[in-house]
């Protein structure tokens, strides 16, 4: 279950709703439960009992005066509870008004009285809604008709407000691109007006001379977040480096970290080769490695996909787990189904599985700047978000960290279940060598995201299925079989 803490930064807005023709005093009682439960899980909703006696949505009046309270408290998502019945058009009419995911639900009807009457026919009334919804071309996400207390409810409830942030997320997202794509690096090309155009996405530019020459100002000025920076980095890892060369890597990192913040930036990307080099003397990764451990993600070679892969996979966990991007490398020497994912540092700390080295050099680039460490073990969930030709998916999947060889960096061995057919969808598919990864399965959020934000999920294991049957109240993990 996620931490509270983390649940309280997305709004949702609560609309039970009702139909005249059954019980309102059993649709009042119900959504009361619902709201208690609300309470009990720590979910950050705006409720609507103040808009009329009952408290719930059923006719135009109520619409009008939920619709107001919604928008001035900006919500992130929209909670329609079926309590009896429904009154489907009022629900569907209040959807249509809100760009934000959608949940559905309703608590399972008890047994007919003694009398053969019933008081709620709530899973009808649901049938009904789903339907008015689709009429009003709204996109919504189900959680099966159930009891308050099942677990399905609980955990759906917590997965649609990930959903959530992954969809606030991926609308509000600016990056910082700090330079150009590398020339040889033609397969990081994307299209800027695009990304604005369908998701809002955007990006704002700076030449790698503004940054360098900021970072070389706050040297000069003796800024005294640079001593303070290099103690954190003590803290996480062990520094091999010079301390000339320790000094910039702090200075770097607040550079881009300052540049981020005056571009009103929530993540980034840099030409990290070989020009950077030149200018400064240093790699960037141990300074991108920091700022991935602080939340603010920035990925290498101007791969602004890759960001956008790496800013969704940390919203899925509503900011619990830090992410990896890595290069997909190679195969493993002797596992069919290993893999190598590695780079030169640029993980979050929190991935590593032993205390991470600044190290004198890598054997790629021979200059200080990099960070060395292994990811923990465990299942991770892995996502490069791509596309061409004006057509955008999210390559998805699950993987288990496995043994294997050593390997200078930041690296983890992943078992797949077939790498060929891993391996054919990035060859066939408008994927690239990059990919990030969070030690948690969110597969299913991403894919119920996708719906929200036009953003077709592609799963590089024939798990549709399954991750269709997670949302319909299967318990099971993905990786299950």
């Amino acid at each position: 279950m996620a931490d509270k803490n983390y649940l309280k930064q997305i709004k949702i807005g609560f609309a039970p709703t009702r139909r005249n023709i059954f019980s309102a005093n059993a649709a009042i009682e119900f959504a009361d439960k619902t709201r208690e439960k609300l309470d009990e899980l720590g979910v950050n909703y705006v409720d609507i009992k103040d808009v009329n006696d009952d408290g719930l949505l059923y006719d135009d009046e109520g619409l009008e005066k939920i619709t107001k309270k919604f928008k001035e408290e900006k919500i992130d998502g929209l909670f329609i509870a079926n309590e009896n019945f429904g009154t489907e058009y009022e629900v569907a009419r209040l959807a249509a008004k809100f760009d934000v995911p959608v949940l559905l639900w309703g608590p399972r009807d008890e047994a007919p009285a003694p009398d053969g009457s019933r008081r709620r026919d709530t899973q009808c009334g649901l049938f009904a809604i789903g339907k008015v919804l689709r009429h009003f071309n709204v996109p919504f996400t189900y959680i099966k008709n159930s009891d308050i207390d099942d677990p399905s409810f609980s955990r759906g409830v917590i997965d649609f407000i990930k959903v959530c942030n992954v969809v606030k997320t991926f609308k509000n997202t600016r990056i910082l691109q700090i330079g150009p794509r590398p020339f040889d690096f033609w397969s990081v090309i994307v299209n800027e007006g695009e990304l604005l155009e369908k998701f809002g996405i955007e990006l704002s530019p700076i030449p790698l001379g503004e940054l360098t020459s900021y970072m070389n100002d706050l040297i000069k000025k003796d800024d005294p977040r640079i001593e303070e920076t290099k103690d954190v980095y003590r803290k996480w890892a062990d520094i091999q480096i010079e301390d000339r060369d320790f000094t910039k890597v702090a200075a770097l990192k607040l550079a881009m970290q300052d540049k981020m913040k005056e571009y009103g930036c929530n993540c980034g990307t840099i030409q990290c080769w070989t020009e950077l080099q030149r200018e400064i003397g240093i790699l960037p990764y141990a300074s991108e490695a920091l700022l991935q451990t602080e939340g603010m993600p920035v990925t290498c070679e101007t791969d602004i996909n890759g960001t956008i892969s790496e800013v969704l996979a940390e919203a899925a966990t509503l900011g619990e787990e830090r992410a990896l991007f890595a290069d997909v490398n190679c195969r493993h020497p002797e596992n069919e189904n290993g893999e190598l994912l590695q780079h030169l540092g640029t993980f979050a700390f929190q991935t590593a599985k032993n205390r991470p080295v600044l190290p004198p050099s890598h054997f790629v680039f021979d200059y200080p700047g990099s960070a060395a460490f292994q990811v923990k073990d465990g299942t991770y969930t892995l996502v490069r978000f791509d596309g061409d030709h004006g057509k955008y998916s999210m390559l998805i999947g699950n993987a288990k960290t496995c043994e294997g060889p050593y390997e200078q960096g930041t690296y983890a061995w992943f078992q797949f279940k077939d790498l060929n057919r891993f391996e054919a969808k990035y060859v066939y598919g408008s994927y690239i060598h990059h990919m990030a990864g969070v030690r948690a399965d969110v597969v299913p959020i991403l894919a119920e995201a996708g719906k929200y934000i036009n953003v077709k999920p592609d799963y590089y294991d024939p798990i549709k299925d399954k991750v269709a049957a997670y949302w319909y109240g299967d318990l099971n993990t993905i990786l299950d079989d």
